[in-house]
């Protein structure tokens, strides 16, 4: 008798799950969404290399219009050309990578705003001050509203906020000044102060991505 109840008690301790069962542990693990953890990650990637490059033009370009931005010539309407035509290069790629249809506006904003550079560099330094004015009004606009739906994702944004805030503050500046203004060399410190706040986002993005990887170590 000892030797049959064993046996039953070892078929039942052994007896398969049925169909109907549910395995609590499966259903409470955690699903964790890689496509967008992978997309997250690439758009700071091209984000960083992006803010990089844009300081080092920034940088060179601010150099050069300091030099030579005290009037008119065929040296400074290159260089005010030249602007707003790296802005759009800037921006066909940054659109390109983060698919952000925001940017689609920025694009149609610097194009425009090259040809009426140029169109403007035809007059007077009054006519140059006030075309950048308006362009740096529009483009501070829709900087800020693409670094705040960045924030959300990837954080380090707080420098392009604030630099579309400033773009604001000073196109409104040089359209004040436009009337009595005898040098463009202030665009110099405008891009400047852009190329510092590009700086200092790719920093803190590269810091971001520092951060994340000491933590996926862990």
């Amino acid at each position: 008798m000892t030797r049959t109840r064993s046996t039953a008690t070892a078929t039942t301790a052994t007896a398969p799950s049925q169909p109907g069962d549910t395995d609590m542990s499966a259903a409470a693990a955690p699903v964790i969404n890689t496509t967008n953890i992978i997309n997250t990650t690439n758009t700071a990637g091209h984000l960083r290399r992006l803010y990089f490059v844009r300081f080092v033009f920034a940088a060179a370009w601010a150099g050069a219009f300091a030099a030579i931005g005290s009037k008119i010539d065929a040296g400074s309407v290159a260089l005010l050309i030249l602007y707003p035509a790296f802005d759009l290069a800037a921006a066909i790629f940054d659109a390109r990578s983060s698919r952000d249809q925001a940017l689609y506006v920025n694009i149609a904003i610097s194009t425009v705003a090259a040809i009426g550079l140029a169109a403007a560099a035809a007059g007077d330094i009054a006519a140059v001050l006030r075309a950048w004015g308006a362009w740096a009004i529009v483009a501070g606009l829709v900087q800020l509203f693409v670094a705040l739906q960045r924030r959300r994702a990837l954080g380090g944004q707080w420098a392009m906020i604030l630099s579309g805030g400033i773009s604001v503050i000073a196109g409104a500046g040089f359209l004040g000044q436009a009337g009595s203004a005898t040098s463009m060399k202030l665009l110099a410190g405008y891009a400047a102060l852009g190329g510092l706040f590009f700086l200092i986002s790719a920093v803190r993005l590269l810091r971001q991505r520092g951060q994340s990887k000491l933590a996926g170590a862990r």
